[in-house]
Order: structure tokens, then C-alpha cells, then sequence
């Protein structure tokens, strides 16, 4: 598998790549995010170690874009310690977060972590569109949700692209932006409220339909997922 190291701090960039090509990975390194968005245009990653603060393009803005049209795992790495720096991490989109200085083991950690999770929802999606996660069964293409007991859920369009969009990323945390701007398809930005009334509806749809099962899971100030 390879991996994209990003940080402008030279000595951090080949620490971990020793560590983490001694595990096995292949190692690209970037020292600022418009290389790292070079890089990531012209090969495929199955991971990023992603510094916050950058010249150029700080990891932040390379999370929001990379999201535009990849799920690709991020590691997020950064100086900064306190509850909202991760808390904006995790809502522009990062996958996890690791607060520097850091051991590299521990980095070794998270990235097989993420890397699992990564591989599981692969596996568990279908070719034909099909997600088993939890007590669903979530057909793309034929848009029908279901219980794996058989009993069919009714959901609104939107309340089935909110649906798939978490189903399809398994322990991913979105934050309503994230899922406004996926399910709306809009310009325009809603009021927080907007999606977490259709979250709400949602939710009393599958628990009506798995005997009180939380299958939604807030996520305090980040977002909504549901667990793999």
C-alpha cells in the first residue's frame, strides 16, 4: 500500500517514512500541500499523514479538497493540542488525528487502524451497489433500504442518499456540511437545522424498523456516522 507523507518539517517526513516503509508501505513525501495535491492527482494513495500548518496550502484546505471527490483515509498531524484543533480537523474531513510531538509507533497504530477500516468498507460494498452495514441492506441502484430480517424501510430521497452516503463510509464521522453538500447537490447552504431534522426523521425510520437499534451515532460537535 502506499502511503503520502505531508510536512513541510523535513525531519518528521523521514522519521516516519523509515518507520512506516520498515512496515512494508511504499512512501511518497510532499513538504507542502500543492505538492501534495500534484501528488495525489497523479497516483493513487491508499493513505495520507497530513501536517496541519503548511506553507502554501495548509493541511486543512488539502483535506476540504482531496474530499471533493476521494475518501481516501487521513492521519491528521499537528502542534496544536486543544479540543476545537482536532474538532476542525475531524470536521473538514480528516479521518483521525494525532497531536505532535508523537511517538511513531503510535502514528504505525492509526495508520493500520485506518487502513482496516478502509479495507472493510471496500469489502463490504458490492459490486452492484450493495451495502451490508449493521442491520441494513442499502441497494443503490434499485434506492431500496432494508432490514437483513427482510422488513423494508420507507425513506424519502434525501433521507436515502443521507443513508448511503454514511452507510457507504462505515465509522467515517460527516459533519452536516459534509452531508449538505454531498445529499443536496446545492449551491447554496441550508441552516444546520435543515439536516438535522432529516437526520432525526431518519433515524425514527430505522429504529422503527430495527426494534429500537441506534444505527445514526452523534458525534458531539463533529458530525453523524454509523458504526461498522
Amino acid at each position: 500500500m502506499r502511503i503520502l507523507i505531508v510536512d513541510d518539517d523535513k525531519e518528521i517526513v523521514d522519521l516516519l517514512a523509515i518507520y512506516l516503509g520498515n512496515e512494508g508501505y511504499e512512501i511518497e513525501k510532499a513538504f507542502d500541500g500543492m505538492e501534495a495535491m500534484d501528488k495525489l492527482a497523479q497516483k493513487e494513495f491508499h493513505l495520507v499523514i497530513l501536517d496541519v500548518m503548511m506553507p502554501q496550502l495548509d493541511g486543512l484546505e488539502v483535506t476540504k479538497r482531496v474530499r471533493k471527490n476521494s475518501q481516501i483515509p487521513i492521519l491528521m498531524a499537528s502542534a496544536k493540542t486543544n479540543d476545537m484543533d482536532k474538532i476542525m480537523g475531524l470536521m473538514t474531513g480528516a479521518d483521525d488525528y494525532v497531536a505532535k510531538p508523537f511517538n511513531p509507533l503510535e502514528v504505525i497504530a492509526r495508520v493500520k487502524s485506518l487502513l482496516r477500516r478502509a479495507n472493510y468498507s471496500h469489502a463490504k460494498q458490492k459490486h452492484d451497489n450493495v451495502i451490508e452495514v449493521g442491520p441494513l441492506i442499502i441497494d443503490k441502484q434499485s434506492h431500496v433500504a432494508q432490514t437483513k430480517d427482510g422488513v423494508p424501510i420507507k425513506l424519502t430521497a434525501l433521507e436515502f442518499s443521507i443513508l448511503f452516503l454514511l452507510a457507504s463510509h462505515p465509522n467515517r464521522v460527516f459533519s452536516s456540511e459534509e452531508i449538505f453538500d454531498r445529499c443536496w447537490k446545492m449551491d447554496n447552504y441550508v441552516s444546520y437545522k435543515t439536516v438535522m431534522v432529516h437526520i432525526s426523521n431518519l433515524r425514527e425510520k430505522l429504529e422503527k424498523a430495527t426494534n429500537g437499534e441506534k444505527v445514526i451515532q452523534t458525534v458531539w460537535g463533529v458530525g453523524y456516522k454509523i458504526e461498522a
